[in-house]
């Protein structure tokens, strides 16, 4: 009896031993899957973290190029409030000797006649570039596209009377004042 009992003790301990390496057997192979996808999924995240800092490397990229082109629009817009300045400038100096070329020719033209010469031609009729029209066409192609741009006022000077709407300009100067910006209003 006494080795009946071991026997069943030996069997019994067998029986706990295959059960348990069965078991041991089975996480075993849960914790091989376990490290394969932990392995998977670190290469995973590697793969992802190099990725994010292309993706970084890249929005540096695109933010240095819009702060490129912002530099640059900065740089356009001081280039054409320049060149408006210029332009305005220009127009007014172009006003400033048209005004004074006009009473000196009518002078030389009065005297002309006296003597029985000829007046000379106006300046639109000597050459297209020395009239305001086509600076005028300029201006309003110009203004059209800009609309912020404005074009300088003639000033008033010496001997000035008061237009109908109160501002001082001689007569000379109203006339062309009126008839500019008549052509600054059209669309060529």
């Amino acid at each position: 009896m006494a080795d009946e009992q071991e026997i069943m003790c030996k069997l019994e301990s067998i029986k706990e031993i295959r059960n348990k390496t069965w078991q041991m057997e089975k996480i075993k192979a849960r914790l091989k899957a376990e490290f394969e996808a932990l392995e998977s999924e670190e290469r995973h995240l590697k793969e992802y973290k190099q990725e994010m800092d292309l993706l970084l490397q890249e929005k540096m990229a695109h933010v240095e190029e819009l702060r490129l082109i912002h530099a640059d629009i900065n740089v356009m817009e001081n280039t054409i409030k320049q060149s408006e300045n210029d332009l305005n400038k220009l127009l007014e100096s172009t006003r400033r000797l048209h005004d004074e070329y006009k009473p000196l020719k009518e002078h030389v033209d009065a005297l002309r006649m006296t003597l029985g010469l000829q007046r000379l031609p106006d300046l639109c009729e000597e050459e297209e570039k020395l009239s305001l029209e086509p600076a005028c066409r300029v201006i309003n192609k110009f203004t059209e596209m800009h609309p912020y741009a404005l074009c300088a006022k003639p000033r008033a000077g010496p001997g000035t009377q008061k237009s109908q709407n109160g501002s001082k300009m001689n007569e000379e100067r109203a006339s062309t004042w009126s008839s500019t910006t008549n052509n600054l209003g059209r669309s060529d």
